[in-house]
């Protein structure tokens, strides 16, 4: 891709304005924010998500400032023009606004990303305004909150009763007006996301919310099938089967190896032997010359 301009918040609410999409996707390492910024997306969360799709976990409750710091780091390395925001954990922003601080100056000064992300709604407006006022972009996220996943009673579709309607619209109006950059709709009825999303100034991106929403986001594992066995989501299009794909080529390197056919000759190194009756100065050189070839081998130099 043609170098561009890092995306910034301005970007991002002209986005809204102008009825462009924006395009999010998590990624949780280096090489995955590098691909996804080279593919061209626009944000890139560092999603809590981790604890499911890297750590191993069941939920996204395990995960610690810790895990998110250093997530962060690998994956503001990778990318150049997306713009990345990382998630606090579990009961790292709720209690005091101070404790809250802390933690988003971390991810900021650790972690390096350009926003947070948090889960709730107007009961942690007065905290995300403290964070706006401090100079962070945030970024809101309602509907079905992982970190609330047991009071929810489970992964469950939000906006179908009236009393889930007005809390989800009391929720994201709270959140506005103490200055999210955007806010994260997650498995909200579709007709419900695209009427909080014309009705608010801030862009909102879905997930399992329908194509009303001003962007999207997707779990990097789920839309390429990285996974050991694929779980089918409904508001999840796979464009991939990586995982099947790594299967494949694992089973195909150790099948070589137990036939023998890995390492073939190519893939070995001879020491360097001197021409005939050459002195040792020139014998020497040649193993120096031979030593440099193969670093260059090895490690991708002078190609």
């Amino acid at each position: 891709m043609a170098e561009q301009k890092p995306v910034t918040t301005l970007k991002l609410q002209k986005m809204k304005e102008e009825g462009t999409p924006i395009v999010m996707v998590t990624a949780y390492d280096y090489p995955s924010a590098m691909l996804a910024d080279e593919a061209g997306v626009d944000m890139i969360l560092v999603g809590d998500s981790l604890g499911n799709v890297v750590l191993g976990y069941d939920s996204t409750i395990p995960v610690t400032m810790d895990d998110m710091i250093h997530h962060s780091r690998a994956v503001n390395r990778g990318a150049k023009r997306a713009f990345v925001v990382t998630d606090l954990p579990f009961m790292t922003y709720h209690g005091s606004v101070d404790t809250a601080l802390r933690n988003v100056a971390r991810i900021m000064q650790e972690g390096g990303s350009k926003a947070v992300k948090l889960e709730g709604g107007r009961e942690i407006a007065a905290t995300v305004e403290a964070i706006v006022q401090a100079g962070v972009p945030v970024i809101g996220h309602v509907g079905l909150t992982p970190q609330s996943v047991h009071a929810l009673g489970g992964y469950r579709v939000q906006g179908k009763s009236d009393a889930q309607i007005l809390k989800l619209k009391d929720d994201v109006r709270a959140l506005e007006q103490a200055g999210a950059t955007a806010i994260v709709l997650e498995l909200v009825t579709a007709e419900l996301a695209a009427e909080i999303s014309s009705g608010l100034a801030v862009p909102t991106i879905g997930i399992g919310s329908g194509a009303g929403c001003d962007g999207q986001v997707l779990v990097f594992h789920d839309l390429l099938q990285y996974e050991a066995a694929p779980a089918a989501k409904r508001f999840v299009k796979a464009y991939a089967n990586i995982g099947q794909e790594i299967r494949q080529a694992i089973a195909a390197y150790a099948t070589d190896v137990r036939g023998r056919r890995f390492p073939a000759p190519e893939h070995s190194f001879k020491a360097a032997k001197p021409e005939p009756g050459a002195a040792p100065v020139e014998a020497k050189a040649a193993q120096e010359t031979a030593a440099a070839e193969e670093a260059g081998i090895l490690y991708g130099a002078g190609k």
